[in-house]
């Protein structure tokens, strides 16, 4: 249906004049005349008598007015639900349990009046799909992968070097440790089947392996989270890496230990990737903010592939 009929026939409804209706749409008497004859045409019933103050609606009019006003209101909310500034501002956070999602997190505490619409796409290609597509504003990752560079149009900015943390069980040789170096965990099984091969945490971890001579095994199937847990608490020999603001709830007599890596710490380079030409007031928002309070581990004593 032309909203534009429709929109004419409520004003007509609302004047009670089909020349005050022409006015307030900036058209001519005719062209409203013209609309109405096409709406009353394509309903198959007269919507307004003519009288000599103006004119008044029919029973169907009447019946019709309500349900005219609703497709309007419709199409004002279809409208509002594109419009920058106006629908909620979609970033991508990798994982809900992992550091980008508290960053969002602290950005809608800080600026409660911007709507969010938080997703997980699987890898950083998806998320640069999806930014270019307009499918999403943002995206939290770590670029660039060896041999892979960003498109023109699209923005990074780096927003936060997460340390990374080894987790063992309360039997692993290395459990009582307050902090390891990488030259100290050389030779211990470190496990982690949830990195998938040409992803960006897969090559991050690939040059973290290759720097400091490290065993990682992603063998096994990936049951998720907890299971992973499940079997490092149990073990004495293997062990694997966590964020350090990965949030993690595990049972109390799992006894896990979070041990600190240093001399260098390895961290992960989370960075902020958006459509340059994307004008959303909340995706400024959200840069200034995590500009204003970035936390920078990139120092001497800390390690990041040469690639990003």
């Amino acid at each position: 249906m032309d909203l534009d009929v429709v929109r004419t026939f409520v004003a007509v409804a609302d004047a009670g004049r089909f020349q005050d209706a022409a006015a307030e749409l900036s058209i001519t008497q005719q062209a409203v005349s013209k609309r109405i004859a096409t709406l009353e045409k394509s309903l198959g019933v007269r919507l307004f008598t003519r009288t000599a103050r103006g004119a008044t609606l029919t029973i169907d009019g009447q019946a019709f007015l309500p349900h005219a006003r609703d497709l309007l209101r419709a199409e004002e909310r279809a409208v509002a639900s594109v419009r920058p500034g106006r629908r909620a501002l979609r970033v991508d956070v990798i994982g809900r349990r992992l550091a980008p999602a508290d960053l969002l997190r602290d950005f809608h505490r800080a600026h409660p009046e911007v709507e969010l619409d938080v997703v997980t796409l699987f890898d950083a290609d998806a998320a640069v799909n999806a930014i270019r597509s307009g499918t999403i504003d943002a995206s939290f990752r770590a670029v660039t992968m060896p041999g892979r560079q960003l498109p023109d149009d699209i923005g990074a900015a780096r927003v936060l070097d997460e340390p990374i943390q080894f987790l063992t069980g309360p039997a692993h040789e290395l459990a009582a440790a307050r902090a390891v170096t990488p030259a100290e965990l050389v030779g211990h099984r470190i496990w982690m089947p949830g990195i998938v091969p040409g992803t960006e945490w897969g090559a991050y971890y690939d040059a973290l392996a290759a720097a400091f001579g490290l065993t990682i095994e992603i063998t096994g199937p990936d049951f998720g989270t907890e299971p992973l847990l499940d079997t490092i608490a149990d073990s004495r020999s293997l062990a694997t890496f966590v964020g350090e603001q990965t949030r993690f709830a595990w049972p109390a007599d799992h006894g896990l230990r979070r041990v600190a890596v240093r001399n260098p710490t390895p961290v992960y380079p989370h960075s902020l990737l958006w459509h340059r030409d994307n004008a959303h007031p909340g995706l400024a928002a959200l840069r200034d903010h995590l500009h204003s309070g970035r936390r920078d581990h990139s120092d001497a004593g800390s390690w990041t592939p040469a690639w990003a």
